[in-house]
């Protein structure tokens, strides 16, 4: 079976793990809805026999299917070949476009988020932008599929797009020429006083493997002693579990990383620091997996940097580190999607699958993600955004999402809502910000709080007798 490419499909946008369905499970949900199925298939005959136009038989039951999964939660979905197709090209890169990862929101094409340094990055799109028009033309209420295929292109081409920006009155006209986007998921560099940046913008195959590779040329670029490393996980929309785990595991080493609970015992188990039969059922060799036993950096401070946008494996991640105290988080409340899904094949030539929440994610402490997300532990707008103020105003969150899913165990509306309050610490204006040349006002932030503080007074904590691998 074609399992891998289904794998990779859905790498992209969620939290990722892969169940068989089995025909004794199928055979009770036969039984116990029979009486209901009938109903679907006495509508079906009367919108075949009575219908206004001729419908086929394939667009009802692809409805019925869309329907049924629609009333569970935001993120359970029937994939099919294109859509598989899609996701695939936008995990493998190498194609001609803009650069956007998107969804059909309401019949509305909502951005989710620009990949970095893309056509559509440097113009200035942001994440929850919805695109109305196409070189003039409507698309709300059309197919996702045949936006996407109109925004794509030939690289040096342009395109306008009209974009509704919830909080501004006038929609925006954008004219973006499209380029060849080659997705990185792991960027690194190295800032003044031997500071490193390492950027994830998506957990896709070897993540794990990228941060390690990009910690060792750091230390090797360095003009002596780290000094700090900054995890920056914004506008990161997830992907594979494995690899969120694999990254952790990075940095910490002992103790469980997350746990997964779900309604069958299968469903339910718990990723630990230094598992090696985890990494044994990756097939990873000895060799390979040495590098994920113990941590690197850890005798260096660290800090994480998340947003709204920061979902699924992000979260995983930032809380992973959070309650083993090994990092300080920093930026925003992320997104809080704290569910897993499963990837059913329906065939046996991989050309369509089942995507399940079948499971919800937790922390070290006990913590649900799902709903509130993780709250920073020092809460840093982004005040060089110029519409920074509007987009907290209007910003979307799982909470938001129509028919997700309920923490369980409960959160109070007022703790998200202290996401609101004004700090007299972040009272800078763009325009006072542009003059001090400071471009991305958290990333600076997070800098300047490593370069003034010792290792030992922040993000540095619980360390003990940790074995470093530095």
């Amino acid at each position: 079976m074609k399992i891998a490419p289904l794998l990779r499909s859905a790498a992209l946008v969620t939290a990722v793990a892969l169940i068989p369905a089995t025909t004794a499970t199928m055979a009770q949900v036969d039984g116990r809805a029979g009486p209901e199925l009938a109903k679907v298939f006495a509508i079906m005959q009367q919108v075949q026999a009575n219908y206004v136009e001729e419908v086929d038989d394939e667009v009802l039951v692809r409805g019925a299917i869309d329907g049924m999964l629609s009333a569970l939660d935001p993120h359970s979905a029937y994939l099919d070949g294109s859509d598989l197709e899609r996701l695939n090209t936008l995990i493998d890169g190498n194609y001609s476009g803009l650069g956007l990862s998107v969804i059909m929101e309401e019949g509305a094409v909502k951005v989710i988020s620009p990949f970095k340094g893309s056509p559509a990055d440097q113009m200035g799109i942001k994440a929850g932008d919805y695109i109305t028009h196409l070189d003039g033309d409507l698309i709300v209420g059309g197919s996702l599929d045949d936006a996407v295929a109109r925004m794509r292109g030939k690289a040096g081409t342009s395109i306008r797009l009209t974009i509704f920006r919830p909080g501004r009155e006038e929609p925006l006209e954008l004219d973006v020429t499209r380029g060849v986007i080659e997705l990185e998921p792991v960027t690194y560099e190295l800032q003044s006083g031997n500071i490193g940046v390492i950027s994830i913008n998506e957990f896709s195959a070897d993540v794990g493997r990228d941060v390690y590779d990009a910690w060792v040329a750091l230390q090797e670029q360095a003009t002596g002693r780290m000094g700090g490393l900054v995890l920056d996980l914004r506008s990161n929309p997830g992907g594979s579990l494995d690899e969120a785990v694999a990254l952790t595991d990075l940095f910490v080493d002992e103790g469980q990383i997350v746990s997964q609970r779900g309604r069958s015992w299968g469903e339910t188990f718990q990723f630990e620091a230094d598992d090696m039969n985890y990494y044994l059922r990756r097939r990873l060799s000895r060799e390979q997996a040495q590098i994920f036993m113990g941590q690197i950096a850890a005798d260096v401070p660290m800090i994480v940097l998340i947003d709204a946008g920061s979902a699924s494996a992000s979260e995983i991640v930032a809380g992973a580190l959070q309650d083993h105290g090994r990092a300080l988080i920093m930026g925003q409340r992320s997104f809080g999607k704290g569910s897993v899904q499963s990837l059913i094949p329906l065939d046996r030539n991989g050309t369509s699958a089942l995507k399940l929440t079948t499971a919800r994610y937790y922390t070290p402490s006990g913590k649900s993600v799902q709903e509130g997300g993780i709250a920073p532990d020092i809460r840093v707008p982004q005040l060089s955004d110029p519409d920074f103020a509007l987009r907290e105003k209007y910003q979307t969150r799982e909470s938001d999402l129509r028919g997700h899913l309920i923490n369980e165990l409960g959160i109070a509306d007022e703790e998200m809502e202290e996401d609101r309050i004004a700090d007299p610490r972040f009272q800078l204006t763009t325009e006072q910000l542009e003059e001090q040349g400071i471009e991305d006002f958290q990333l600076h932030y997070a800098l300047e709080t490593l370069r003034r503080t010792t290792a030992s007074s922040v993000a540095l904590r619980n360390v003990g007798n940790r074995r470093s691998r530095n």
